[in-house]
């Protein structure tokens, strides 16, 4: 079993939490950066993709973003919340870890904001995995309202309800975002696996900022998130990875597979937007075989 080890990077004032399984070697494996998405969730439900450390030799690094997890910090203005938070932090964790060539992993937001990574300093990184992230925020919440449509009625009746009135916390509206995310999301339903529970019991604010409270509408600072033409200019070799039934759909990750230069897709056969809980080797193989050809 890989070693870990956890510690801080000052930022911003406060503090960044990174967590290490495995040893940077001389095996021709380079490090892989993994980056969590919401913005406000924390690393915690990729945590099995330490499994890259055990099987394959290769060290896996996981940070809480600030404002989030091991990373939380008092409440700030709204105006603290931005993209280049997260961009100036990324590469604070990169420097201070004293990262020269490595791969990177984003999940969701972690994906988006490899894509603003990618086309501001990409020094060091040899390849990138985009898991289930969009390139264009309108065209994501186009297809959830269209997934939406495929629950039974009375749960679609809740959910506009929920919008209706800013309530969210109703029984009905609980039991139908329960399905959505049993649907599309996490492939269960509650009680959840430790590690899904645990990001969670750590989200941040931050997202109600940046995205709002629902995934179906965006009021928040993304609303105008559409990067079709700057993901133009990203020379990192790149693959996208989603599954079938996944929140970011086949038809919204096509969208960024078609503007990113030489992209690759996997599509994952019945695999949600957590691609990796249902279908671990697959993800965990496709993920490790590209990165081996970007060494």
């Amino acid at each position: 079993m890989a070693t870990m080890r956890e510690g801080y990077v000052d930022y911003a004032g406060f503090k960044t939490y990174y967590r290490i399984f495995g040893e940077q070697k001389d095996n021709g494996r380079l490090p892989v950066v993994m980056i969590h998405g919401g913005p406000g969730a924390c690393h915690n439900y990729l945590l099995p993709y330490k499994e890259l450390a055990d099987r394959y030799d290769r060290q896996v690094i996981f940070y809480d973003q600030i404002g989030c997890g091991k990373s939380s910090i008092p409440p700030q203005n709204d105006d603290f919340w931005n993209y280049d938070l997260w961009l100036n932090e990324f590469y604070a964790v990169r420097d201070a870890l004293g990262l020269k060539e490595f791969h990177t992993f984003g999940n969701s937001w972690g994906g988006m904001l490899e894509m603003l990574i990618a086309t501001t300093d990409d020094t060091g990184i040899h390849s990138m995995v985009l898991n289930s992230s969009p390139v264009r925020i309108q065209t994501w919440l186009d297809e959830a309202n269209r997934l939406i449509k495929y629950l039974p009625e009375h749960m679609q009746k809740a959910l506009a309800e929920a919008e209706a009135t800013d309530n969210y916390e109703t029984p009905e509206a609980i039991e139908a975002n329960d399905e959505y995310y049993k649907r599309h999301i996490f492939g269960t339903y509650p009680p959840y696996p430790d590690y899904i529970q645990e990001t969670l019991d750590g989200f941040g604010d931050c997202y109600l900022v940046m995205q709002g409270k629902s995934d179906f509408v965006c009021p928040g600072k993304m609303r105008d998130w559409d990067v079709r033409e700057r993901v133009k200019n990203i020379k990192v070799p790149c693959m996208a990875l989603s599954g079938t039934d996944d929140e970011g759909t086949p038809y919204t990750i096509k969208e960024g597979v078609d503007c990113i230069p030489g992209c690759e897709w996997v599509l994952v056969p019945n695999a949600v937007h957590e691609t990796h809980v249902l279908a671990p080797d697959i993800c965990y193989t496709a993920v490790e075989e590209f990165m081996e050809r970007h060494e």
